[in-house]
């Protein structure tokens, strides 16, 4: 918002939890056009008045915010805001319950939904692995590494412990990585997510929760160490690589419990995630 804003005249102001309320309060007092910001912080700016609901004409809410976890702070949100507001929401997936949220909270609104076999990823290779089983993934996951040249690359695990479990892993095995998740402060987030942008690591293994952050143009290939649980969260994370029009490679490791999930994901997609060639190294 501030590099398009250099161009428009706006001021925009990032309002996020862990950070100075004080100086939230200090900044949006001053006046800003645009304000891009958490669910926690944005309805505390609103509560203590330094967000003037009445000044607010479009409120717009993407991606995570849609999920039932987030339901009752939107919630919470809305009972603050103008009923006349106008309200947009932007999403890669729209999986039903997210639809159900825009029912409560948007009046006669005007739908744009891609078709699902219309959700296309040009430009990026996908590929599976059949590794057996789940304590065949980390020598997979060696082997690949030792073998491919890869500017950058982000690990996909479903849970943060498995995070750590592997970057300890990847270490003891002399493989430079950074891991984030959400059990780490936002501080320590922010650093791991600037040496990855500068290049310092060349490996990042997450979770799904940050997936839709990690925006990094260098990346041209993704890793799902475990295959996402819900289809809707494979497109979000394998467009990780192939940004900016570049062209990536997705990877699944796929155990004999995954094979269903496989077959899900290529039904959901309407696509073919064929076999990794022996000649991956020449797509990257």
């Amino acid at each position: 918002m501030r590099a398009l804003g250099d161009y428009l005249g706006v001021k925009a102001h990032a309002c996020v939890g862990g950070t100075s309320v004080r100086e939230d309060q200090l900044v949006l007092s001053n006046g800003v056009h645009v304000v891009v910001g958490t669910p926690g912080r944005v309805f505390d700016m609103l509560r203590r008045q330094s967000l003037r609901p009445d000044y607010i004409k479009m409120f717009v809410f993407i991606d995570e915010m849609l999920s039932r976890g987030f339901k009752d702070q939107i919630n919470d949100i809305f009972q603050l805001l103008p009923t006349e507001i106008q309200v947009g929401i932007f999403s890669a997936t729209m999986p039903p319950e997210a639809l159900e949220i825009t029912r409560k909270f948007m009046k006669n609104p005007v739908r744009i939904l891609v078709k699902r076999d219309e959700l296309t990823l040009e430009g990026i290779k996908q590929f599976y692995v059949n590794v057996g089983e789940e304590r065949d993934k980390l020598e997979t996951l060696c082997d690949l590494y030792e073998s491919l040249a890869i500017t950058q690359s982000v690990i996909f695990v479903n849970t943060r412990r498995k995070v750590d479990w592997l970057t300890e892993q990847m270490r003891e095995r002399d493989h430079t990585v950074s891991a984030t998740h959400g059990d780490m402060d936002r501080n320590t987030r922010d650093i791991i997510m600037r040496e990855f942008r500068s290049g310092s690591s060349r490996v990042l293994i997450s979770t799904d929760l940050l997936a839709r952050g990690i925006d990094v143009q260098q990346v041209s290939l993704v890793m799902n160490y475990d295959l996402p649980t819900q289809p809707e969260n494979y497109l979000h994370r394998i467009g990780r690589s192939g940004r900016f029009g570049r062209k990536g490679v997705a990877i699944n490791f796929v155990t004999r419990d995954d094979e269903k999930m496989l077959c899900d994901i290529q039904k959901f997609y309407n696509v073919v995630i064929e076999e990794l060639p022996a000649t991956v190294a020449d797509l990257l």
